[in-house]
């Protein structure tokens, strides 16, 4: 499929339109861009098609890869000093979660005469910032995902404080994001795993959150159903196209779910990755199950309507086997401790993660104990039925 549509921007979908990238920063307004892109896409097909396209174009631009798989202000610092050093007035965030977060905070920050944090997304915070100073991005991402090419935010590590920072702004949408499957095809299958569970927590977690939303409980519905189906797909098969275009467009329908709210898989994947550095799809994905079974009396109802939609049989069960077969299938941990997770930490991580700004979506009060609770099952693996 081929396509263009503008919610909630411009998107344009499909094998082969990175070509376009030269048009798409012509459109953005962006005449210098500078690609801020993941460390391990140096020398990879993906940004070596993007570069190819600027240059074909005449378009003058450098590459910013200095950043870290969980970033942190210090990558900002220096991606602030590379756009400012090189005169440049727009983005393309080339990459995964990380590189789209970094390149939209990047393009966001160098008008601004505050900290980072002071746009942390906190009541009216980003009302502080001058939003005729934020420069245009382009989106590209190259993992399905975090769907962060149609978000208004970037995550963050605060090193002084050890958590994660969500900094907002509505002026950080990109401006154009270009959807090529082709370039999510040479990802490792860890990456495609990991990636492809991130999209489908934001998905679950927005059907399950008990903030009212319809629009996006409707999407999370149907970016759930897309995951289940794409996903092993793509694991089993890495270049169909039609299972990697679909998987682009569920981790975009995650991320605009979302906006109805996440809840403890989030809450406690982020302390977890914070302290041990652990990938954040991959680490939702652990501890998917066990969120979901301690949920199960608030969410039986939503996730038995969305078995029934996505064809699985047996409603919160049914759906419930359906995961865990899937992450068996896909080579996911069961366990938190096969992620190198100190069980001993659990009353740490649990402080963190009641305070987490994802924990109010939770369909349950999310408190000290249950918070303990699903973190002691995540690493013993005992599910609650």
């Amino acid at each position: 499929m081929r396509a263009d549509w503008s919610y909630p921007t411009a998107i344009r979908f499909g094998p082969g339109r990175i070509a376009e990238l030269a048009d798409a920063c012509a459109t953005a307004g962006i005449t210098r861009p500078l690609i801020v892109t993941d460390p391990g896409l140096l020398g990879l097909a993906p940004l070596d098609a993007a570069i190819s396209a600027l240059a074909n174009a005449g378009v003058d631009h450098t590459v910013f890869a200095d950043l870290r798989p969980n970033p942190v202000g210090a990558d900002v610092d220096a991606g602030i000093d590379a756009f400012r050093s090189g005169g440049h007035d727009g983005v393309v965030a080339l990459g995964g979660g990380s590189a789209l977060d970094v390149g939209k905070v990047v393009a966001f920050m160098p008008g601004q005469t505050r900290p980072v944090w002071d746009f942390e997304d906190i009541g009216d915070w980003w009302t502080r910032a001058d939003p005729d100073a934020i420069a245009p991005v382009v989106a590209v991402p190259t993992t399905a995902g975090t769907g962060s090419e149609v978000g208004r935010a970037g995550v963050l590590i605060d090193e002084s404080s050890r958590r994660k920072v969500i900094v907002f702004h509505p002026g950080m949408l990109p401006a154009v994001v270009i959807a090529d499957p082709e370039l999510t095809v040479g990802l490792p299958p860890f990456l495609t795993v990991g990636t492809g569970f991130d999209a489908l927590s934001h998905c679950l977690e927005a059907v399950c959150s008990p903030h009212p939303h319809p629009m996006s409980h409707g999407i999370g519905v149907e970016g759930a159903r897309l995951v289940l189906e794409n996903l092993p797909r793509v694991h089993a098969d890495p270049g169909d196209l039609d299972g990697r275009g679909n998987m682009l467009i569920a981790a975009a329908m995650g991320a605009v779910a979302f906006q109805k709210g996440l809840g403890a898989m989030h809450a406690l994947s982020h302390p977890i990755s914070v302290r041990y550095g652990t990938h954040h799809g991959t680490t939702n994905a652990v501890v998917m199950p066990y969120v979901l079974a301690a949920n199960r009396p608030a969410v039986e109802e939503p996730l038995g309507r969305l078995a029934s939609y996505a064809g699985v049989a047996g409603g919160f069960d049914g759906l419930l086997d359906e995961i865990l077969g899937l992450r068996a299938a896909l080579g996911v941990p069961s366990t938190l401790v096969e992620l190198g997770v100190d069980p001993s930490t659990g009353p740490d991580i649990a402080a963190d993660a009641i305070v987490d700004p994802s924990a109010a979506g939770n369909p349950v009060p999310f408190d000290l104990p249950l918070a303990e609770r699903m973190f002691d099952a995540a690493c013993s693996g005992t599910l609650e039925r």
